[in-house]
């Protein structure tokens, strides 16, 4: 009996625009899972007694490090492996743990439970990344990619929602004895997470694209790539991660240097600010960073140079993370801060605030994504330009949220400050994709993952409950710091500033030269019809 052959992936059409709807909705199943904590703050501090510099690092570090730490070798398993099966499995394990944070009784378990929903939603991104440059050609990466990052807000939004009403819901329905001594927040990591598990089944489903189509670039298949996932496992494992260091004396004396470094500089800013936790994890997941990129340089030379010998690329991924620092933090803390002033429920604050910031963040990143490749046709630098619109716009809005005195007010802001915000999200990717080959497309999207998350997600919540703790123990109420707290962070805007221009500067010759470096380097290129840079 014969069987009909399964058709391949092409490049564009329904079907891409299938993967991409299904890849969004994954996306919107880790931000449900990773944003629901902030609408739950205040119930699992007044639970476990914790402070909000603790929060801080519950929502960003502890979760931050390792989701950064272990892209890397889960991005360089997408370059060799089945990006589709990778995505399901870790779309379930990060599921399982965060179904699992609703039995933590102790605020190191829950802990623990959040270090595994970042290692699993680790495996998301950089995987999707890859997947949709295949199936889409360049010149609409950029919006493709922001489509897909729409699911940041989206899913952040129906989190703080979900998460609210769930609270509100269990609170009403057991006010004395819930059963098996559930509190609202446990209820709601279960319910969130479960259905995560039926979603990594449908991923499955998808087609694998052929890797490097959408530009003709041929790139052969790996020969072992589990033992490539191991090797590099071992890179991120210390003090396995030396192994790759052996036999060459320099690279192993740099390393210990920057371990001393690094801990001397842990060990300070343990004694300035008492979080033990926050700079350990921290000095741990840069140290791990540094001999990862250390290692990249021996075993894959070409890679290690299309990174990091671009400036355009250095750069980007120095800009748009800190951005994310009041990104991610002001969109961790505002509903606390509204909650503390206005004295109203998380239902209330959850339906406007998560609803205004999925609408908002939905229009402003596929907007952005629209005009970033629209301006990107007519000279090279052009997706650039949201970065400067994204951080002009924050300022004012985020400003008139934090001081106005009307509640509905501040809603309506926070709905039009999502738009401005969101709308550089799907740049570095896409920048990230343009400047290197297919085959290293995920692994490039994975570390602007990484220094996005480091920046962003493991020092902006923190750094803004540090400073509002520190504010609030020199008198202010615990509103007033927290508000003042968020409008400093906005300070980290200066050097932003500065390296989005230098970006934009080099990025046009960098760009135009991929090809060119490629082979110096060594990269078998076959140039195919969408493999030359755009026109000027």
């Amino acid at each position: 009996m014969s069987t009909k052959p399964r058709p391949q992936p092409e490049v564009g059409g329904p079907y891409a625009n299938y993967v991409l709807i299904v890849l969004m909705i994954v996306y919107i199943f880790n931000f449900i899972d990773r944003n629901i904590l902030s609408i739950l703050a205040e119930d699992i501090k007044a639970d476990l007694g914790v402070t909000d510099a603790q929060m801080g690092f519950l929502y960003g570090t502890v979760f931050a490090v390792f989701y950064a730490v272990f892209g890397i070798p889960l991005a360089r398993f997408a370059d060799v492996w089945t990006r589709r099966s990778l995505i399901s499995v870790g779309l379930g394990f990060w599921s399982l743990m965060t179904a699992a944070s609703g039995l933590a009784r102790s605020f190191p378990v829950l802990a623990g439970f959040r270090i595994g929903v970042g290692i699993g939603e680790a495996s998301a991104s950089p995987s999707a990344y890859s997947m949709l440059s295949d199936y889409f050609p360049r010149r609409l990466r950029a919006t493709v990619i922001a489509i897909y990052a729409a699911g940041v807000y989206i899913g952040a939004g129906i989190g703080v929602f979900l998460g609210g009403y769930i609270l509100d819901w269990w609170a009403a329905s057991y006010p004395t004895n819930p059963p098996f001594g559930l509190k609202g927040w446990q209820v709601a990591f279960m319910m969130v997470g479960v259905p995560g598990l039926l979603m990594a089944i449908w991923v499955r489903t998808l087609r694998e694209p052929v890797r490097g189509m959408s530009e003709g670039v041929v790139t052969e298949a790996h020969p072992a790539p589990f033992r490539l996932l191991g090797d590099e496992l071992m890179t991120v494992i210390p003090p396995f991660n030396l192994r790759a260091l052996r036999g060459d004396r320099r690279a192993l004396r740099k390393n210990g240097m920057a371990a001393v470094a690094f801990v001397a500089g842990a060990a300070l800013l343990i004694g300035l600010t008492g979080s033990v936790g926050q700079w350990v994890a921290t000095a741990i997941g840069v140290y791990v960073t540094f001999s990862w990129a250390q290692a990249l340089e021996i075993r894959d030379p070409a890679t290690y140079a299309m990174m990091f010998r671009s400036k355009s690329f250095v750069y980007t991924m120095l800009a748009f993370p800190m951005t994310a620092f009041v990104g991610y933090g002001a969109g961790f803390w505002i509903p606390p801060l509204l909650m503390r002033v206005y004295d109203v429920s998380a239902t209330d604050i959850g339906m406007y605030i998560g609803l205004g910031a999925a609408a908002g963040g939905f229009l402003g990143i596929t907007l952005g994504g629209v005009l970033a490749d629209s301006l990107k046709a007519r000279f090279p630098s052009g997706r650039m330009v949201l970065g400067y619109v994204s951080i002009v716009g924050v300022v004012p809005l985020l400003l008139l949220l934090l001081y106005t005195e009307d509640l509905i007010f501040a809603f309506w802001i926070n709905f039009f400050l999502t738009i401005p915000a969101a709308c550089g999200g799907g740049i570095p990717p896409s920048t990230a994709s343009d400047l290197v080959m297919p085959r290293m497309r995920a692994v490039a999207g994975a570390y602007y993952i990484l220094v996005n998350t480091f920046i962003g997600l493991a020092l902006g919540p923190y750094a803004i409950g540090q400073l509002s703790d520190f504010l609030h123990a020199g008198g202010m109420n615990d509103a007033d710091s927290l508000r003042a707290a968020i409008a400093l962070s906005m300070l980290i805007f200066i050097p932003a500033l500065l390296f989005l221009y230098l970006a934009q500067k080099h990025l046009p010759q960098d760009e135009a030269s991929r090809l060119e470096r490629a082979r110096a380097l060594g990269e078998p290129v076959e140039a195919g019809p969408d493999s030359s840079p755009p026109a000027a």
